[in-house]
């Protein structure tokens, strides 16, 4: 969503090159470089002539760091002015004294608010709490069963009573059931409507008045641009909200509305949806949105996905046979799946300082190249996945590998090359620097920078020696696989 907004950034620290401080003149076409790029991203008008004037105002007040040049100075101020305009910091949920704690969902329909209530529900089931869903959308035909779909999806229970009952009721009942059941949180999905109407907003003033929530969330989707951040204070000057949840993050629009929400509305966005899997919701944080946005990455989200799909027993195990160079293929099949499991490979890329710069065409390359390593692993048998070197040794078993996945012998042959290569670098650098949480052994980490150590990666462009874009390369003659690192 944000590439547009960091290309455009880019040209504005291009502004300050060769300059040797920063001054009121010299800035100046930095700065309509970055208001180019904000109004470009939708942001919100009034938005931007703040960020403008704070920008300039720090910039010029600024002091002259020793070593610091002035564009990265300049970049460190427009990121730190970025984190104040999205809240500076995460907000969480509210949490009752007396369980339940009760969550109010609203919004307009089509927003995604059925499934971020879903979303959210799994999410605080993985903090350890129960939930209970309650389905009170009495009005869009299979919201109710989308919900109850959802549910059993996530194995969290739904309250409903069917599409005759008073939504005001569903509620009250809800929240008894809830207390029956003894569940540290419930979820009320309420109805939406294409627009904003007073008989919504009445139905949704009486839900709330019954339940009294300890936090009411506004589903809005960001795909809508500045208009979400209008919602959001429509919303809350008529019902009273107490933060937005910001769905479609992952689309391909241009993301003013993450900039505009807090500012325009007043309240903060405590969650975004970053994809359509009912697992895709993340605590929003304004500082790494901002890292994002600047392309500086965001490694502290990277560690918490691995985290959340790494068991730590295994990974030790991970660890020690990576240093001794036992690294088999059923590690490299397991550490390629967990990789699936965190998401997109473009996803996971975006989340690693300097490598927001590898193209879709050059990604969906890498995509293809892993599928094609996965088919001819599968075609191993489970003594060739436990010990590569047998397929080193023998043109036949490589010859049958290759019948088996539909590839050529000499793609087989690349592969165990390149597998070698990649284990004995990984061996290397294991025994050369710490390991970071959850990246020990996963396929492609153990050879960086530049994902060259991955087998089926070596060769892809972008990817192969990539050091966060240099001006000029030298030409040297091109090798196989990863070994230019």
């Amino acid at each position: 969503m944000f590439d547009a907004l960091a290309e455009r950034l880019e040209d504005a620290w291009k502004k300050l090159r060769g300059q040797d401080k920063i001054s009121k003149s010299n800035i100046q076409d930095a700065l309509k470089e970055v208001r180019r790029a904000l109004l470009e991203a939708d942001v919100n008008l009034q938005v931007v002539k703040n960020f403008i004037a704070e920008v300039e105002k720090e910039a010029n007040g600024a002091e002259v760091i020793s070593g610091v040049n002035p564009g990265q100075q300049f970049i460190k101020i427009v990121y730190d002015e970025l984190v104040k305009v999205m809240g500076e910091s995460n907000v969480p949920l509210a949490q009752a004294d007396k369980a339940p704690t009760i969550i109010l969902m609203a919004g307009l329909q089509g927003t995604g608010k059925t499934t971020a209530t879903a979303k959210l529900a799994l999410y605080l089931q993985k903090q350890q709490q129960t939930c209970l869903m309650v389905a009170t959308d009495v009005y869009r035909p299979a919201a109710i069963n989308q919900l109850l779909t959802l549910g059993k999806q996530i194995n969290v229970p739904v309250f409903e009573m069917g599409t005759d009952a008073n939504p005001v009721e569903i509620a009250r009942q809800g929240i008894e059931k809830a207390k029956e059941l003894g569940v540290d949180t419930v979820l009320i999905d309420t109805a939406g409507r294409l627009q904003i109407d007073q008989d919504m907003m009445a139905e949704l003033a009486q839900i709330k008045e019954t339940v009294q929530p300890h936090d009411t969330l506004l589903v809005v989707d960001a795909m809508t641009g500045q208009e979400a951040a209008n919602l959001t204070r429509t919303f809350h000057e008529q019902i009273g909200i107490t933060g937005a949840i910001l769905t479609k993050l992952d689309g391909d629009s241009r993301g003013g509305a993450a900039l505009s929400v807090r500012q325009v509305s007043g309240q903060p966005i405590k969650f975004v949806g970053v994809g359509e899997k009912v697992e895709a919701l993340e605590p929003f944080y304004p500082d790494r949105l901002a890292s994002r946005i600047l392309n500086m990455g965001d490694i502290l989200t990277l560690v918490e996905k691995a985290q959340e799909e790494i068991d730590l027993a295994d990974m030790e195990n991970m660890q020690s046979k990576i240093l001794e160079a036992k690294f088999d293929f059923n590690d490299f099949l397991k550490q390629m799946r967990l990789l699936k499991n965190m998401g997109s490979l473009g996803g996971v890329l975006k989340l690693i300082p300097g490598m927001n710069k590898i193209s879709g065409a050059d990604l969906q390359k890498g995509e293809t190249q892993l599928k094609r390593t996965e088919a001819m692993i599968n075609s191993m048998t489970k003594e060739e996945k436990s010990n590569p070197e047998l397929l080193a040794q023998s043109p036949s078993r490589r010859r049958r590998v290759a019948k088996g996945s539909g590839f050529e012998e000499t793609d087989v042959s690349k592969l165990i090359k390149d597998f070698t290569r990649m284990r004995s670098l990984m061996q290397q650098m294991g025994k050369g620097m710490p390991a970071m949480p959850g990246m020990g052994g996963m396929p492609g980490m153990g050879g960086m920078p530049g994902m060259g150590g991955m087998p089926g990666m070596g060769g892809m462009p972008g990817f192969r020696g990539y050091q966060g874009g240099s001006k000029k390369k030298k030409k040297t003659k091109k090798k196989k696989g990863f070994g230019s690192l």
